[in-house]
């Protein structure tokens, strides 16, 4: 198993994400089991990276189903290309030919797959990332069980749609509302928490290559102590590097000498006007000092 783990590690590592034992582990088991993960974690802990590492990692297709409030089969799913119907009927009247049959109108030439069943229909099995999964409804989330767990889809006009292939599902939460024990059963699980210093220094020189040592460490530092800060949304690893790649077109080489640098790029870390205003520039000040 350790021989195992140490392979996926360096895969994951040359495909760009750093990720500790415990989600080594789950990736494993998760290929290992065929079964589902849950990645809870607030937003900008690098989720849905998991996702797109994963389809890298085993050259896969990656299908993405973004979840919302009022989800539903038709956007998830499936649907029928009623425009296509109705334009075929209206090509048999024109050309005076026998009216289709509703067989014929009901076939998979009609037929517009959504992710879920996508996915299931792959001649490969694909990598399908539900992310989201806490913003979408109950109904949803009780339907989505049940594909889980069967791996096949019911469609009244075609019968049951048993799957060509049988995806990694990684499921992604940032704990909105609290998930059915049904569904957390089912899964994996595994809970991403903000990195400490060492693991988000290198995850930032492994994704921003270009950055030296010295700038690096301080953005690090800095927004680790941001962290700290009473603030409504707290900068994910994402607003690291994107807040790092802003530095380095700027030509900052040094937090502590670009002070008002650092006051201007600060929208790359702080997403509300009530986050934004709760670090005046005296504040961003004495936090640059402590992080140079």
């Amino acid at each position: 198993m350790q021989a195992a783990l140490e392979q996926m590690r360096q895969r994951v590592t040359e495909a760009g994400y750093i990720a500790d034992q415990a989600l080594l582990t789950s990736l494993w088991l998760m290929n290992e089991l065929r079964r589902p993960l849950l990645l809870e974690g607030d937003a900008g802990v690098g989720k849905t990276e998991v996702g797109k590492t994963l389809a890298t990692i085993y050259d896969r297709k990656l299908i993405r189903l973004q979840c919302y409030e009022g989800l539903d089969v038709n956007t998830a799913v499936y649907e029928w290309n009623y425009q296509h119907q109705l334009l075929s009927i209206r090509r048999q009247e024109i050309l005076h030919q026998d009216n289709i049959s509703e067989e014929q109108l009901f076939s998979d030439a009609y037929l517009l797959k959504r992710p879920l069943l996508q996915s299931i229909s792959e001649p490969q099995p694909a990598v399908l990332l539900i992310d989201e999964i806490d913003r979408a409804d109950e109904e949803f989330e009780a339907y989505l069980l049940e594909v889980l767990s069967d791996f096949q889809v019911s469609i009244p006009e075609l019968g049951t749609i048993k799957a060509s292939s049988i995806p990694l599902v990684i499921l992604t939460s940032n704990g909105t509302r609290e998930l059915s024990d049904a569904l957390r059963r089912r899964c994996l699980y595994h809970y991403i928490d903000y990195p400490d210093y060492d693991k988000e220094l290198r995850i930032v020189l492994a994704r921003v290559p270009d950055i030296g040592n010295r700038l690096a460490s301080q953005i690090v530092n800095f927004v680790q102590k941001l962290r700290e800060q009473d603030l409504r949304k707290l900068p994910g690893v994402a607003e690291t590097l994107d807040w790092a790649s802003a530095l380095l077109q700027l030509k900052v080489e040094s937090l502590g000498d670009n002070p008002d640098a650092v006051v201007a790029t600060l929208g790359c870390l702080l997403k509300t006007r009530e986050d934004q205003d709760a670090m005046p520039p005296e504040v961003v000040h004495r936090l640059v000092a402590r992080a140079s």
